[in-house]
């Protein structure tokens, strides 16, 4: 079996370290998403999926995206509750020899979204955290968007009932 070409090389070793969410892929003026991640996506998305040469006998199956339209494909995916990691390419392609270099510059879930045109401006888009100790609980509760920040600790005894009631106040995200 022939190797991988040196770009889906490196798109591997992106991915390795983004397992968990769909891959942005920057190439050129397009973002572009491989194997599982593009067939997601093609789904998701309502787009076309095709293949990509990669160094196989077999065509990558690949879709994408224009780079100047990534926040309404986002968009779509956050609210289908999909994690997406977005790649730049992090040097000039004209000015570069050889592969250029990449790397996730963001990584966008429903609870990080801080676009306005993302966010419902009639409720709040709140992300949390809980620790556990023991018997007892620590939440911390943000929405990233507004700045607004809670936190509390529960630790009376039989209190996951009360953990229950107030994670369902704050409907995260």
């Amino acid at each position: 079996m022939a190797e991988f070409s040196p770009m889906m090389q490196q798109y591997f070793n992106v991915k390795e370290q983004h397992k968990d969410a769909i891959l942005f892929f920057r190439i050129g003026d397009f973002y572009e998403m491989f194997f599982e991640d593009a067939k997601t996506a093609s789904r998701e998305l309502e787009i076309t999926l095709t293949g990509k040469e990669c160094g196989q006998e077999e065509r990558a199956p690949m879709c994408g995206i224009p780079f100047h339209a990534v926040d309404n494909y986002v968009s779509k995916l956050i609210e289908k509750g999909y994690k997406v990691a977005i790649c730049e390419q992090l040097e000039d392609p004209k000015l570069t020899k050889g592969m250029v270099k990449r790397d996730v510059i963001r990584i966008v879930t429903p609870g990080t979204v801080i676009e306005s045109n993302m966010l419902d401006e009639k409720k709040n888009n709140y992300i949390m955290s809980v620790f556990k100790r023991g018997v007892y609980f620590g939440i911390a509760i943000c929405d990233i968007s507004t700045g607004d920040f809670y936190s509390t600790k529960i630790v009376e005894n039989n209190n996951f009932a009360t953990l229950l009631d107030e994670i369902a106040k704050f409907r995260t995200s």
